[in-house]
C-alpha cells in the first residue's frame, strides 16, 4: 500500500500558490456562464446540471487529479479543493460531480496497470462519467463494515446480489465504485476483511441485473437505490486484492471529506457575502440593517469560525498531498466547515428576514443544499465519536 501511494505522489505536481490562484480565477469565470437563474431552474426541476458538469468537464477541472500520462492534470487535492470551494462561492454545486474527484484515489492507488489504461482516458476526456459510488446500504447506514452487498466468485465473474442507497448521480454516470462483501463476516479474518471494491460498468449492468430508483429529496441530489439481483461482472472489474476493499476505500473517504469540506468553506462565504451585502443595502427605521448589533455579531461569528475552519481544510488537504497519514485532520475539516456554513446559513436567513426565504435570492436553495453536510457524507456525530476514540483514547461508543 505504501509503495501505491508513492507511485501515485510521484506522477502527481505539487500546486503553487500561483497556480492555486489561477484555477480559482478559471472558474470564477466558468461559473459566471452559470447564474442563480440556471441552478434555481435546475433546482425547480430536480433536474442534474448537464450543460454545468459539461463546462467543467471540457475545462478539464474534473480530471485534475488524474495523471498527466492519462490525459489529467495530475495535480493533487488542494487543487481540487480551489475548484470545489470556488464553484459553491460562486452560488454554484458541486455535489453535481465531486465524487469523480474522491472516488479517483482507488483506481491510482489500487488500480492494475490495464484497469489505468482501460479507464483513465475516458474518464479525464470526458468521454465516461465515474460519479457513482455505491456504499451505504438500507441495514448498515454508516455501519460500512455491517453491509450485506455480496459479490460470489463465479468462474471469471462475480455475482451480485444487494441493495445500495444514497447511491447519488447513479443515473448520470457511465461507471460505479461498487463495496461488497466478497467473504461472509463470520468468516473474515478480521473486522475489516471481507470486503471488496468493483469498477461496474453501468452502460452493461442496468437492466441485466442492475435496478436503479431515483429518491426525491428536499434538495437536487440525483440520489437513488440501487438493486442487485445476480448482476455478473467480469472478474477484471475487481480493483485490487479481493477483500482488501475496506482499506482501499479509506483514502479516499479522507478525500472526500476534504473536498466536501472545501464546499462548506465556500458555501460559508457565499452566505457571509451575501448577508454582508443585504445588511449595508437595507435600510429599516432609517438606518441599515447592518449598523445593528444585532447583524453585526452574528455576521462577524461565522465570518470568524469559516476563516478558521478553512485553516484546518487548507492543512488537511497538504497532509494529504504529502502522503501523510490524515483521518484526524479530514474528519476535523468536515466537522468545522460544516458547521461554519450551517452557522452562515442560519445567519445569512435571519438576516435576510423573509425575502431569505423567497426563491429569487437563492438563499433558501443553498441553505437547504449545505443543510446535508451535517448528515452526509459522515454525520456530525459520528466525527465526534471517531475524534474521541482515536483521538482523545476514550472508550469506544458504537
Amino acid at each position: 500500500m505504501a509503495a501505491a501511494k508513492d507511485q501515485e505522489r510521484a506522477g502527481r505536481a505539487q500546486a503553487g500558490p500561483d497556480v492555486i490562484e489561477e484555477i480559482r480565477r478559471s472558474v470564477r469565470a466558468l461559473c459566471a456562464n452559470f447564474p442563480g437563474a440556471y441552478w434555481r431552474e435546475r433546482d425547480r426541476a430536480r433536474a442534474y446540471p448537464t450543460e454545468f458538469v459539461k463546462a467543467l468537464t471540457d475545462a478539464g477541472f474534473l480530471a485534475i487529479l488524474v495523471p498527466e500520462e492519462f490525459g489529467g492534470s495530475g495535480l493533487g487535492v488542494a487543487a481540487a479543493v480551489a475548484v470545489l470551494e470556488e464553484i459553491h462561492r460562486n452560488g454554484g454545486n458541486g455535489a453535481a460531480c465531486h465524487a469523480q474527484m474522491y472516488i479517483m484515489g482507488t483506481i491510482l492507488r489500487h488500480g492494475s496497470a490495464a484497469q489505468k489504461r482501460r479507464w483513465l482516458p475516458g474518464i479525464a476526456s470526458g468521454a465516461l462519467r465515474l460519479q457513482a459510488f455505491a456504499v451505504t446500504e438500507p441495514e448498515s447506514g454508516t455501519d460500512t463494515l455491517g453491509l450485506r452487498t455480496t459479490a460470489v466468485r463465479d468462474g471469471d465473474r462475480y455475482l451480485i446480489n444487494g441493495q445500495k442507497v444514497w447511491t447519488s448521480r447513479a443515473e448520470h454516470s457511465d461507471l460505479m465504485l461498487l463495496l461488497a462483501r466478497t467473504t461472509p463476516r463470520e468468516e473474515a479474518a478480521t473486522r475489516t476483511e471481507g470486503l471488496s471494491v468493483f469498477l461496474v460498468d453501468m452502460r452493461e449492468a442496468v437492466g441485466r441485473g442492475l435496478t436503479v430508483r431515483p429518491i426525491r429529496t428536499m434538495l437536487n441530489h440525483a440520489t437513488t437505490e440501487l438493486f442487485f439481483d445476480d448482476l455478473s461482472v467480469p472478474a477484471e472489474a475487481l480493483i485490487g486484492e479481493e477483500g482488501k476493499g475496506f482499506r482501499y476505500i479509506l483514502d479516499g473517504m479522507n478525500a472526500e471529506r476534504i473536498l466536501i469540506a472545501a464546499e462548506c468553506i465556500g458555501d460559508a462565504r457565499w452566505f457571509v457575502d451575501r448577508a454582508t451585502e443585504y445588511a449595508r443595502e437595507r435600510v429599516v427605521f432609517d438606518r441599515p440593517i447592518g449598523q445593528n448589533q444585532g447583524i453585526q455579531f452574528p455576521l462577524a461569528r461565522a465570518y470568524a469560525a469559516t476563516e478558521a475552519a478553512d485553516l484546518m481544510v487548507a492543512r488537511a488537504a497538504a497532509m494529504f498531498d504529502a502522503g501523510e497519514p490524515c483521518g484526524k485532520e479530514a474528519n476535523m475539516a468536515k466537522l468545522l466547515a460544516s458547521e461554519a456554513s450551517w452557522q452562515a446559513a442560519d445567519m445569512c436567513i435571519q438576516t435576510h428576514g423573509g425575502y431569505g426565504f423567497a426563491e429569487e435570492y437563492d438563499v433558501e436553495r443553498k441553505f437547504r443544499e449545505t443543510r446535508l453536510y451535517q448528515v452526509a457524507p459522515v454525520s456530525t456525530n459520528l466525527i465526534l465519536a471517531y475524534l474521541a476514540e482515536h483521538v482523545l483514547g476514550l472508550p469506544r461508543s458504537y
